[in-house]
């Protein structure tokens, strides 16, 4: 396990965010509405930063001023974005990675792991869509 950032946010109430890769378009907007909202309420949220929509809804969520659990599915990064850095600075993102710095690509299986720890990590779990039969159904139906 690896740590960048604020490990106090750990002791916070948190919201993990998944969502299928493929959703409709009506669903990547009500995320957007959904992320806004938090970003208002200064809830903290736990996403990942690999799909398109993780890294739109993401991308909403660093412009406020709640703190902010960021798991990738890989080792850790060397480098960040420059947003991601500034939240780093300001002391309300913690970045994890569950996987060893040999993990050097993004797989399925990691992926999987990295939701499941998601899972395991936050109080509540906030999924817009999960596509039928594929891996994030799958997993709520294992942990639901």
């Amino acid at each position: 396990m690896q740590y960048l950032g604020n490990k106090d946010i750990l002791q916070l109430q948190k919201t993990g965010f998944l969502c299928s890769r493929k959703c409709p378009a009506d669903i990547v907007l009500k995320s957007f509405d959904w992320a806004k909202e938090q970003r208002v309420q200064g809830n903290c949220i736990v996403c990942g930063n690999h799909s398109q929509i993780e890294k739109d809804v993401f991308e909403i969520l660093l412009k406020g001023k709640q703190p902010l659990i960021l798991v990738l599915a890989r080792g850790m990064k060397k480098r960040f974005d420059p947003s991601i850095q500034n939240a780093l600075i300001q002391n309300r993102l913690l970045i994890i990675s569950p996987f060893s710095e040999n993990e050097k690509r993004i797989t399925r299986e990691l992926a999987e792991k990295r939701n499941t720890f998601i899972f395991e990590l936050c109080e509540k779990i906030h999924v817009p869509y999960a596509q039928p039969n594929g891996m994030l159904e799958n997993l709520i139906k294992t942990k639901m």
